[in-house]
């Protein structure tokens, strides 16, 4: 595993990769950049449909903000969601994808991953955007609010690059990898308060408060509650909060890591 000092060092070929990485995710594609707009804003209006107009799903509306609106406070949850499901994918793939790379090539192995989760950051940053400038014009003034999105996106990003680190290693050795995180991806989607209020959960497990408690501090949980405490309510999270994600993304950094670490020797003989 390369240090800190040598991955600063090796910065200019991380950069490289990320531009390949960017111009790659959309290449011959007549739309580009386009579909990073238009795929949370399909996915917006078929879950708008189904939960907002089907089963009356509504939220409460933003407090203090006020904005009562199904279509942002599902935009709130789904931008991060998205932006951490593809980097994780992507990331975890990025070392048997660039095989041939791996082993003609002696550069720290973990730029495959990092470059992944930086490319996914531009995706996030032209999404937000976006998104707060249509807030803005619907009258919710998010500007104050953006440093501390920024502040999060970060921690978001340390957490998916730990993820991103154990899952690449793992997939190497064992390709049923992919397979078993497109169905755990699936089930953490649909237990995480993106396209439903918390609050429909909380009701239905009100007499196991213990589960609730688990359920509110799961990782994607928290990261949904504080952009849309952020962007949606514009309110300042919960500091605990911020804690939570903090260790999160720590640990799964240094779980990570230290995994990557360990199998990174034998990558270019099971390649």
């Amino acid at each position: 595993m390369s240090s800190a000092s040598e991955l600063f060092a090796r910065r200019e070929l991380l950069w490289n990769l990320t531009l390949r990485e960017l111009r790659g995710r959309y290449k011959r594609s007549l739309l580009g950049w386009g579909w990073s707009l238009l795929n949370p804003i399909a996915f917006m209006i078929v879950y708008t449909f189904a939960f907002s107009i089907v089963l009356d799903a509504n939220p409460s509306p933003g407090d203090p903000s006020g904005l009562s609106s199904y279509a942002f406070f599902l935009l709130c949850g789904l931008l991060p969601w998205t932006f951490f499901n593809v980097s994780v994918t992507e990331a975890m793939g990025s070392v048997v994808t660039n095989g041939a790379l791996v082993r003609k090539v002696a550069f720290p192995r973990e730029h495959l991953v990092i470059a992944t989760i930086i490319a996914g950051l531009f995706t996030l940053a032209v999404e937000l955007t976006v998104l707060s400038a249509a807030l803005i014009v619907f009258g919710n003034m998010v500007l104050p609010w953006l440093p501390l999105v920024i502040v999060t996106t970060f921690l978001v990003a340390i957490f998916a690059t730990g993820l991103g680190l154990g899952l690449a290693a793992a997939n190497v050795y064992f390709r049923d990898m992919t397979y078993l995180w497109g169905i755990l991806v699936q089930v953490w989607f649909f237990t995480t308060p993106i396209v439903y209020t918390p609050e429909l959960v909380e009701r239905e497990l009100a007499d196991y408060p213990t589960l609730v408690r688990i359920y509110n501090d799961l990782p994607m949980a928290v990261v949904v509650r504080i952009y849309r405490n952020l962007l949606y309510d514009l309110r300042m999270p919960r500091l605990i909060d911020y804690g939570l994600l903090s260790a999160y993304a720590l640990v799964a950094l240094a779980f990570g890591w230290w995994l990557f670490d360990r199998l990174e020797g034998r990558f270019a003989e099971e390649l």
